[in-house]
């Protein structure tokens, strides 16, 4: 089997292993793994940024947008009141500043919103230790 071929297999099975642990996720562990995504794709986009590998850095930072867009539009204003529209602010200016990094080549940028997603991410991994809280996720 050539390089390619376990290659194009490995691909395979981590989307079928992605698809499967989507199927049985909570709500708020989807909220996690997006989260978790936003900030892999972050870090793709900063290592593509380094290497001057510009179309690949473009496509990370898109996806990330994107994920903060799903993330965004998830949010339940109705139950979630005044955190769920700081939240879409803050989703909002994160996305706005993904597209200042891009176009400025600006890893610090992309720093910044890491920093911003983890924070984000520790509050709500923090949830996940209330039992009563993971039945309704506002973000």
């Amino acid at each position: 089997m050539s390089f390619g071929n376990v290659r194009n297999a490995l691909n395979q099975y981590s989307q079928n292993a992605v698809e499967t642990a989507i199927e049985s996720a909570s709500p708020h562990r989807l909220i996690q793994m997006l989260l978790e995504g936003a900030l892999g794709k972050i870090a793709a986009a900063k290592g593509f940024m380094e290497r001057g590998e510009i179309r690949d850095k473009g496509q990370q930072i898109g996806s990330a947008i994107s994920i903060l867009e799903g993330l965004k539009s998830s949010l339940d204003h109705e139950k979630g009141g005044e955190i769920a529209r700081n939240l879409e602010d803050l989703y909002i200016y994160m996305a706005r500043r993904l597209v200042e990094a891009n176009r400025d080549n600006d890893p610090a940028i992309l720093d910044e919103v890491s920093d911003l997603l983890r924070e984000i991410k520790e509050a709500w991994d923090a949830i996940a230790t209330h039992p009563a809280a993971r039945h309704s996720p506002a973000a």
